[in-house]
């Protein structure tokens, strides 16, 4: 599946450490292989109807919507991410 970031996903994403990028780049490499693999722990987020949330660690998160040809990565940070949407 095609992954689409958003502008803000990025600016996100650049204000991350490098670690944290890093382990980022495999968990999206996962994500467009599997949406189903066990290390994302991907589950819808209750707030917003179409939006859902995948695991980076236990520290970081990232937020998406499923189109039906892409992933729209929307946001990425701390667990605090999902009120900051």
């Amino acid at each position: 599946m095609k992954l689409i970031r958003t502008d803000r996903f990025l600016q996100d994403y650049r204000k991350l450490p490098a670690q944290v990028r890093k382990h980022t780049d495999r968990e999206l490499l996962y994500l467009a292989q599997d949406i189903g693999h066990p290390s994302l722990r991907v589950r819808r987020v209750r707030k917003y109807a179409d939006v859902y949330e995948g695991s980076v660690s236990m520290r970081y998160r990232f937020l998406f919507q499923i189109t039906g040809e892409a992933y729209i990565l929307l946001r990425i940070g701390k667990h605090d991410v999902l009120e900051k949407l």
